[in-house]
């Protein structure tokens, strides 16, 4: 089952629940090996990475200091470009 992305609604959710600037918590979910792309997006910020047991993905969480919603959901659209990966 696909989701189709709403980026209005989650824009909204973000500017109702944030109170800008904010620490915002990306988690991401990429094969094995793709998780310098996703540290490439926000450089400079405390990076988590977690292998899965049989090592086949990578559990990527970033921290990082994020001035709008517009940064975050920009963060995001760069993201989608990564292929296997998977946005929490």
């Amino acid at each position: 089952m696909n989701k189709i992305f709403d980026r209005e609604a989650f824009k909204q959710k973000l500017e109702e629940q944030s109170s800008f600037p904010t620490l915002y918590m990306f988690k991401f979910i990429v094969p094995n090996g793709k998780e310098d792309e996703v540290a490439a997006l926000l450089p400079n910020n405390d990076i988590k990475l977690k292998e899965s047991a049989k090592g086949t993905y990578v559990s990527v969480t970033i921290k990082a200091m994020m001035p709008d919603s517009d940064s975050i959901l920009n963060i995001y659209d760069e993201a989608s470009k990564i292929e296997g990966i998977i946005s929490l």
